[in-house]
């Protein structure tokens, strides 16, 4: 296939289901792309390659026996990352915040979790200003993330190392977060798609302070997804609580 970096999830999970390329061959492609370009840019703070890997050749012995199930899985094979802050078992998970530094998730974000059902290879996870709090994405934990487009421009902020990750070709795709911009203003900045979701549509369990549960129940935060490419639908079984909105997120093309 062309180069990978810039096709739509949906695009490259239709490539790895038609054998047009493995999933091993897709992982390590973006594994290199983030080794080859991100020291500058410096998106991809937490990197879980090896398990990334390992994920990819299971799915790709799995893909030799049977054919996959394209309405459980729509992302089946795509390399993702997600925003630091959201809980990924193994992981650190500090938002930026130097007194949570050592921080190390048991379990997985309900997002996170519904990601890999779906299919979808989770690489690591990207930066983000401290405690998710500004229009720019920098922490004394991680360091500054800089705009692929001019590293000495300013990416915005708080998912400012998703939105730097997608313009960069780092990734296939990305889930941030959002309450007053979060989501938008560093996907403005990147020249990326972003969609805040209506509250309640997309999980938010395991997207909170490390030491400050939040439960599914009324808040102003939402999560949802990042995206270079002409197509993102959230399948609509992740929908929770409300049933009458769903199939909310889509995207045209994003433009450079």
């Amino acid at each position: 296939m062309s180069e990978p970096a810039f096709h739509s999830a949906l695009e490259l999970a239709d490539q790895v289901r038609h054998r047009h390329i493995s999933v091993s061959e897709l992982t390590q492609y973006y594994i290199r792309r983030i080794e080859a370009h991100d020291a500058e840019i410096n998106a991809v703070v937490v990197r879980d390659f090896e398990r990334a890997m390992q994920t990819a050749r299971d799915l790709d012995t799995e893909l030799a026996r049977t054919s996959s199930d394209t309405a459980e899985r729509p992302f089946l094979g795509v390399p993702m990352t997600v925003k630091e802050s959201f809980n990924v078992a193994g992981l650190k998970t500090t938002w930026g915040a130097p007194m949570w530094q050592h921080m190390v998730s048991s379990s997985d974000a309900a997002l996170v979790e519904k990601f890999k059902q779906a299919g979808a290879v989770l690489l690591g996870k990207t930066n983000v200003p401290f405690m998710l709090g500004d229009y720019q994405t920098y922490n004394e934990i991680y360091g500054v993330t800089n705009n692929p487009w001019d590293l000495q421009r300013n990416v915005g902020g708080s998912s400012g190392g998703s939105a730097a990750a997608l313009a960069a070709g780092l990734t296939a795709m990305e889930a941030g977060s959002d309450i007053g911009g979060s989501l938008r203003n560093p996907a403005h900045f990147c020249g990326v798609y972003a969609h805040k979701p209506t509250w309640g549509v997309v999980p938010i369990a395991g997207q909170q302070p490390p030491v400050v549960p939040i439960s599914n129940g009324a808040d102003i935060a939402v999560v949802g997804p990042h995206r270079y490419g002409p197509q993102l639908q959230v399948p609509h079984h992740w929908s929770a609580p409300s049933p009458v909105l769903r199939k909310v997120v889509s995207a045209g093309a994003a433009s450079r």
